[in-house]
C-alpha cells in the first residue's frame, strides 16, 4: 500500500456502498481553537447534526443484529483420553541393618552391632528371663516368706547329689555284681550295701524324730558327709573301700530325705496345701536331678568316674551352705507330739486311712526298688550288648521312670482324695497288672512300660499319703508322721532292691513274676486293712479311726 506524506491528505476509508476506499475531502486549515463548533451551525437543532454512517444497520430499521451474530455450533462432548500409565519404577532391594530391639532396663547395648554380639546379647536376655521365671516359680504363693523357697533349693541339690552319685557309680556299684562268672560279687554287693542299710534304716526315723533341735544342722551334716565320702570314693575307686563309702552315702541320702519330710510342714505357706507343697518339691527335685545328672555324665565322659565324684563333692558343698539358709523357725519343736502306728501313751496314733496309705505306698516302692537294680543287672548280663547299648537301654528305662514321676505328681496335685483307700488300692492293682504283663511279654520295652506305670502310681500314692496325713493328723504330729512314713518307704525300696539283686538275671520273666506276687500280697493286705482286717493277726491295725472325714482337695 502506498504511503503518504504527513503533510498530504489523510488515508481514505473503505465505503460500505462501493467497497472502495474514498479519499477524504480536503479541509482548509482552520485557526479555530479545539472544541469550538463550526460557525453558522446551530447545535441546538437536532437536524443540524447528522451522524456518520459506519455500520449497515444504521439505514435499515428492521435489521436484527442477533440474526447475523456468528455463534459457533456446540461441540459434542468427548471425554478426555487418559494418558497411558507408565510402569512403576523398579525398586532396587535395599539392604538395611536390622534395628536392635529396645533394650530392657538393665540390659546394656553394644556399641557396634555384629552377629556375634547380637547372639550373645539375645542369649543373655533369654537366660535372664529364665532365671526370673524360675525365681517366680520358687517364690510363688508366699513360699519366700514361709521358708519353702530355701527348702526347695536344698531339696534340689539333694536330688542333684543323688543323680551325680548314680552316674559316677553306674559302671561299678550297679554292675560289679552282675557278671555271670563271679557270683560272689552278688553276695558281696548285697552284704556291704543293701543289708546294712536295712538294719540302719529303722533307726534313722526314730532317731531323727527325737531330734528336737538342730534339724538344719543335721541336713547340712548329711550333705557334708556325702561330699567327704565322694572324695573317698574318687580316691579309692578300685579298692574295697568303695563299698562302705557307697553305703554311707546311701544312709546319709535317706537321712536327708527323712529330715526334709519332717521340716516341710514347718515351712508350709498358708496359700497352698501340703499336697501341692510336696508335689512342687518333687518336681523341682526331678528337674534338678536331670540337669545335674547330665553335667555329671559330661564330667564322667571327660575325666572318668573320679571326675564325676569330685563334681558330686562340689554339689555337696553348695548343699551344705543352702541348708543353713533355711529359716530358724524350723528348729522350733515346742508342742510336737510323735506319731505312731500303734497305740502308745503320749503319742498320736495314726488313723486307719494313714495306715492303708502306708501299706499301699510301701507295696509300690517294692516294685520301684526292684526295677532300679534288676533291669540294670539284666541288661549288663546280656553278652551280645556292648557298653553303649547297655547305657542306652538303661537310659530308656530311667527316662520312662522320670516321665512317670512327672505325670503322677502333676495328676496327683489336682486330684481330690475323699476316698483315699480306693485310690491306694487302685494304684496297687495297676502296678501289679503291669508287672504281670511283663512276665508274659518280656523285653526292654515292657520293662520301660512297667517303670513308667510304677513311677506314676508311686507318685499318685505318695500325694494321697500326704493328703491323708494332713487330713487325719493334728498339726503337732505331722512332722513326726512324715519322718516315720519316709522310713517305711525307704525300707520297702531296699527290700525291692534286694529282690532285684538276688533274683536270676538271665531274663525278665522270673523276676517280674516274683515281684508281681510280692506286690500283690501287699495289695491284699492293704485292702484288708481298709476293712479292719489283716492277713496275719499282728498286722491288724489297732488304732481307732480318727480325724475328720471331709474331702481333702489339692
Amino acid at each position: 500500500m502506498p504511503s503518504q506524506s504527513p503533510s498530504g491528505p489523510r488515508r481514505g476509508r473503505r465505503s460500505w456502498l462501493s467497497g472502495v476506499r474514498a479519499a477524504p475531502p480536503a479541509q482548509p486549515a482552520s485557526t479555530t481553537p479545539p472544541g469550538t463548533p463550526p460557525p453558522g451551525r446551530d447545535w441546538s437543532d437536532p437536524a443540524a447534526y447528522t451522524p456518520r454512517r459506519r455500520y449497515p444497520w444504521h439505514d435499515d430499521p428492521d435489521y436484527d443484529p442477533a440474526k447475523h451474530r456468528r455463534v459457533p455450533p456446540p461441540r459434542p462432548f468427548v471425554p478426555p483420553e487418559e494418558p497411558p500409565r507408565a510402569a512403576p519404577p523398579r525398586e532396587e532391594p535395599q539392604v538395611t541393618k536390622p534395628e536392635p530391639a529396645p533394650a530392657e532396663p538393665g540390659v546394656r547395648m553394644p556399641r557396634k552391632l555384629t552377629v556375634t554380639r547380637v547372639a550373645a546379647m539375645r542369649s543373655r536376655e533369654l537366660t535372664q528371663k529364665g532365671i526370673r521365671a524360675f525365681h517366680r516359680a520358687t517364690t510363688a504363693d508366699g513360699a519366700d516368706r514361709s521358708g519353702l523357697t530355701a527348702l526347695t533349693y536344698a531339696n534340689m541339690f539333694d536330688y542333684a547329689v543323688d543323680a551325680a552319685v548314680a552316674v559316677a557309680l553306674a559302671n561299678t556299684l550297679f554292675f560289679a555284681a552282675a557278671t555271670a562268672e563271679s557270683k560272689t560279687n552278688v553276695a558281696l554287693y548285697l552284704a556291704i550295701t543293701v543289708a546294712p542299710f536295712a538294719v540302719v534304716a529303722p533307726v534313722i526315723g526314730p532317731l531323727l524324730d527325737r531330734l528336737q533341735r538342730g534339724r538344719r544342722a543335721a541336713m547340712a551334716v548329711s550333705f557334708f558327709g556325702r561330699g567327704v565320702l565322694a572324695v573317698v570314693m574318687a580316691l579309692n575307686y578300685d579298692t574295697w573301700l568303695l563299698y562302705p563309702a557307697a553305703l554311707g552315702t546311701m544312709v546319709l541320702s535317706k537321712s536327708c530325705t527323712v529330715l526334709k519330710a519332717a521340716v516341710t510342714p514347718r515351712v508350709l505357706p498358708t496359700a497352698i496345701t501340703l499336697v501341692k507343697t510336696n508335689s512342687r518339691l518333687t518336681v523341682f527335685g526331678l528337674i534338678s536331678g536331670a540337669v545335674f545328672g547330665g553335667f555329671a555324665a559330661g564330667f564322667s565322659w571327660l575325666w572318668g568316674s573320679a571326675g564325676a565324684l569330685y563334681f558330686t563333692a562340689a554339689l555337696c558343698a553348695v548343699g551344705t551352705w543352702l541348708c543353713f539358709r533355711i529359716p530358724r523357725w524350723v528348729e522350733a519343736t515346742a508342742g510336737e507330739v510323735p506319731a505312731t502306728v500303734r497305740i502308745h501313751r503320749g503319742k498320736t496314733p495314726m488313723s486307719r486311712s494313714v495306715v492303708v496309705a502306708l501299706w499301699g505306698n510301701g507295696a509300690i516302692r517294692v516294685l520301684t526298688g526292684f526295677l532300679t537294680l534288676f533291669v540294670a543287672f539284666v541288661v549288663k548280663a546280656q553278652p551280645d550288648v556292648d557298653a553303649a547299648q547297655q547305657l542306652t537301654l538303661i537310659g530308656i528305662v530311667g527316662a520312662a521312670a522320670g516321665l512317670g514321676s512327672f505325670v503322677g505328681n502333676f495328676a496327683g496335685s489336682r486330684m481330690r482324695f475323699g476316698h483315699s483307700d480306693t485310690v491306694i488300692v487302685s494304684c496297687i492293682a495297676v502296678a501289679v497288672a503291669a508287672a504281670v504283663t511283663a512276665v508274659f511279654v518280656p523285653g526292654i520295652a515292657l520293662a520301660a512300660t512297667v517303670a513308667l506305670v510304677a513311677a506314676t502310681t508311686s507318685a499318685v500314692a505318695k500325694v494321697c499319703l500326704d493328703a491323708v496325713v494332713q487330713r487325719d493328723l493334728p498339726e503337732e504330729s505331722r512332722a513326726s508322721a512324715f519322718g516315720r512314713s519316709e522310713t517305711i518307704l525307704q525300707l520297702s525300696w531296699v527290700f525291692g532292691g534286694a529282690l532285684g539283686v538276688l533274683l536270676p538275671h538271665d531274663g525278665y520273666a522270673l523276676g517280674f513274676g516274683v515281684v508281681a506276687a510280692v506286690v500283690g500280697v501287699a495289695g491284699i493286705q492293704t485292702a484288708l486293712v481298709s476293712r479292719g482286717r489283716a492277713l496275719l493277726p499282728f498286722l491288724r491295725h489297732q488304732a481307732p479311726v480318727t480325724g475328720p472325714t471331709a474331702r481333702v482337695g489339692s
